[in-house]
């Protein structure tokens, strides 16, 4: 049987998304914009994308943008290009679809803020109806356009004769809804005002409707764009604008400057450390607008001991307006701000030691960082920076003029437990455990031909340690054999060596990648004969084990060898064993902590019937 052709019963029909504008709005409030507040940003955004259209007309005009808020109204007045009933209809009834006229417009919006035309949306977080006021400056005798749109999706729009609107430009009014006075406020636009266009190149001004004259927003211009009599009084009122945006006072400000993309501003030295890795959100304005106060991706990652403040011109905002879209501008922009922090360390290093010093002093962890990816960073800074060391906290020119070998550990806790008796042997040790000090280190010869480099590994230690003599040898074998039967559950030896200091009882050798090995060794043993035996079993070598040994010039150990009672023996190796591990500062596993306890207990209770 033939299949029947049904395609005339079911005739596919056009249709038009029907937009939900309420839902949009709350997409908007909750997905696109941080906060309400951005509804001020819009407007003012709006407002000056007008002016700078006005000025393509009329270069020499004197225009500005005027807001009023008295707790019952917001409204927004500029004196910019207008509209026409036509610009109405394509610019604010339209969402989303694009026209011819729109296009061309577009193509010359480089000297626009706004890129996306969804802003006067935002109104609609804090009024339920937007009331636009327009004339255009391009017809001067087409009439003034009223339009009224809701938050509903309805919109009326009709014309009005031109004593509506005397002169060209805008007005936006809002009436803010009841629960919307936390942003609408006139202390709070006025506030606002200030946050997003302290920096605006068109004058603003603000009437709070109590009668008094008009506060200016943007009184003056950027302090980079002024003129200065002299260079320290430009420098101390860079700093002074820094201290007002961050609330801080810098250890320096760098001055940044990139005609190229027609970016200014400062970036200021914090004046204490900040954890590595945890950056900082910069503030950067797009042709004066506030763009984002937390624009991380301004600057590499390293360059966290600092906090910028710029404009820029070419930088390409996302679609809500608040941080920067990702592309080979900004790109590029960080890299040239890099060069520009790179550039300040070079000439504090050449020209002012006093503020090196006190730079190194507090970010030593970022230069670090830096030194580790920039070689011209490495030779100019690396003899500067303080390591912690055999001989204290120094830096590694002062360490390398007393040690021409410099040794350097892979872990704190390896430092640490042969920090005390490598110093009285007369070795030169560096503590590289902490973040780039190790790679950073052996990168010293690059630096000081002179001066070689090598890993300490703590079981080298030991061919620094003297032998104690044959007889004394003899005579303590009993003990260290208890001492090692005690220890056996921790896969440690016990020797007997002489060093200093003579107050050091005992040195614990044992590495992390020891213990480690130790850990995958008793693991496949658990697991033998299954699956993860197997892999185990693959990866496992021959387990070093860690090593107690005891100094023979400390008075504890030469009696606590001597002891005959077997199991004041082992209590006694178990609390040497348990000290050395504490001085080495190293995390204590739960067997270690019990074995503390216990042998400080055992012994606490020998000492009391001895007494008794």
């Amino acid at each position: 049987m033939p299949l029947r052709d049904t395609s005339a019963d079911h005739a596919a029909t056009d249709r038009t998304f029907q937009v939900d504008l309420r839902g949009l709005v709350d997409l908007l409030s909750h997905h696109l914009y941080s906060s309400p507040r951005v509804y001020l940003r819009e407007l003012l955004q709006n407002a000056v994308d007008a002016l700078t259209a006005r000025h393509a007309v009329e270069p020499r005009g004197d225009f500005g943008i005027r807001l009023y808020a008295d707790g019952k109204v917001v409204r927004v007045e500029d004196d910019g290009v207008g509209l026409t009933e036509a610009d109405v209809h394509t610019f604010l009834a339209t969402i989303g679809r694009s026209s011819k006229r729109a296009e061309r417009i577009a193509e010359q919006r480089a000297d626009f803020i706004g890129q996306f035309g969804i802003g006067l949306l935002s109104c609609f977080l804090v009024a339920d109806e937007i009331h636009v006021l327009s004339r255009s400056a391009r017809t001067p005798d087409a009439p003034a356009v009223e339009w009224r749109g809701r938050g509903d999706g309805s919109y009326t729009v009709r014309t009005l004769p031109a004593s509506a609107r005397p002169r060209p430009g805008t007005t936006v009014t809002l009436t803010p809804r009841s629960d919307a006075g936390e942003w609408t406020r006139p202390q709070q636009v006025h506030a606002l005002a200030r946050h997003f266009g302290s920096l605006l190149r068109h004058p603003v001004t603000f009437d709070d409707g109590s009668g008094g004259a008009a506060a200016p927003v943007n009184p003056e211009p950027a302090p980079w764009a002024r003129s200065f009599p002299t260079p320290g009084a430009r420098s101390r009122a860079l700093a002074a604008y820094g201290e007002e945006v961050f609330g801080f006072t810098p250890l320096d400000t760098i001055e940044l400057d990139l005609p190229a993309v027609g970016l200014k501003g400062i970036a200021c030295v914090l004046p204490e450390a900040v954890p590595a890795g945890r950056r900082h959100g910069h503030r950067v304005h797009v042709k004066g607008m506030l763009l984002s106060e937390q624009a991380e991706e301004i600057l590499p990652e390293w360059a966290f001991f600092v906090r910028c403040v710029v404009d820029a011109e070419s930088l390409r905002p996302t679609a809500s307006r608040e941080s920067l879209y990702e592309d080979a501008t900004l790109a590029a922009v960080r890299d040239a701000l890099a060069e520009r922090l790179r550039e300040w360390i070079a000439r504090a290093a050449a020209s002012d030691p006093d503020l090196l010093g006190r730079f190194l002093q507090t970010h030593h962890l970022a230069v670090k960082s830096l030194a580790v990816h920039d070689d011209e960073i490495l030779r100019m800074l690396l003899p500067w920076l303080p390591f912690e060391t055999t001989d204290g906290h120094t830096t590694l020119d002062e360490f390398a003029r007393t040690h021409r070998t410099v040794l350097v550990t892979s872990s704190v806790e390896e430092f640490r437990q042969v920090a005390a008796i490598a110093s009285a042997a007369g070795l030169g040790v560096v503590n590289g455990g902490y973040t780039y000090d190790r790679e950073l280190v052996h990168r010293m010869p690059e630096i000081r031909p002179e001066v070689s480099v090598a890993d300490l590994d703590p079981a080298t230690l030991t061919a620094h340690l003297d032998p104690v003599d044959r007889e004394t040898e003899l005579a303590a074998a009993p003990y260290l054999a208890q001492a090692r039967d005690a220890l056996a559950v921790f896969d440690c030896d016990v020797a007997l060596r002489t060093f200093q200091p003579a107050s050091a009882p005992a040195l614990l050798v044992d590495s992390r990648e020891a213990r480690h090995e130790r850990t995958r060794s008793r693991l496949a043993r658990e697991q033998e004969g299954g699956l993860w035996g197997d892999i185990l079993g693959a990866l496992r070598q021959e387990a070093p084990r860690a090593q107690l040994i005891l100094n023979q010039l400390n008075p504890l150990v030469r009696t606590a060898v001597a002891i005959d009672e077997p199991e004041l023996a082992r209590t006694s190796a178990e609390a040497l064993y348990g000290q050395a591990v504490m001085l080495s500062r190293r995390p204590l596993r739960p067997a270690e902590s019990s074995l503390i306890n216990r042998s400080f207990l055992d012994l606490l209770a020998h000492a009391l019937r001895k007494d008794s």
